[in-house]
Order: structure tokens, then C-alpha cells, then sequence
């Protein structure tokens, strides 16, 4: 599964497309924020709409830094959310 990274507050997030499909098929996708590994792991989820490539893979290598970072601030933690499995 492809994979970017961006810096925010100082940590390095890798994202990923989250797989997990709404009802809105290929207009909605789900990402996926990680940091860190073991015990210090953060996942954090969001959603947006594509605007150009209809698949999850193209859509996140067409999103820009500044549209990840704008993403990652509309995320929500793991715990909250069905991508994650309401895992904190």
C-alpha cells in the first residue's frame, strides 16, 4: 500500500489510504495518520473527497503537503473511528 509522510508539531506521520469503504464508494476516502510504533503509536483518521483521480491510491499521490496537513487537522483519534477499529 503506498504511503507518504509529512512533519506536524515536530512528529513525522506516515499516511496511508485507510481501505475502509462508506457508502460513498470512490466519492469519500479514509486516511490513515501514524506515528510512532509499539506503545508510543498514534493513529489518528479522517475522510475527504477527491477531487481529481477516483482511486484511493492516485487520489493520495495527487494530494499536496498543504492538503495533508489541512487533513491532519480534521483528524480524529483512533478510538473514535470504524477505519481503526475504535482502537485506541
Amino acid at each position: 500500500m503506498p504511503s507518504r509522510s509529512i512533519a506536524v508539531g515536530g512528529r513525522t506521520w506516515r499516511v496511508f489510504p485507510s481501505g475502509y469503504v462508506t457508502q460513498y464508494d470512490r466519492d469519500e476516502f479514509g486516511l490513515m495518520f501514524v506515528s510512532g510504533t509499539g506503545t508510543q503509536r498514534e493513529v489518528r483518521i479522517t475522510r475527504y473527497s477527491p477531487v481529481g483521480a477516483r482511486s484511493r491510491e492516485q487520489s493520495l499521490a495527487e494530494l499536496s503537503d498543504a492538503e495533508l496537513q489541512r487533513l491532519f487537522g480534521e483528524s480524529q483519534a483512533s478510538a473514535t473511528s470504524p477505519e481503526a477499529g475504535y482502537a485506541s
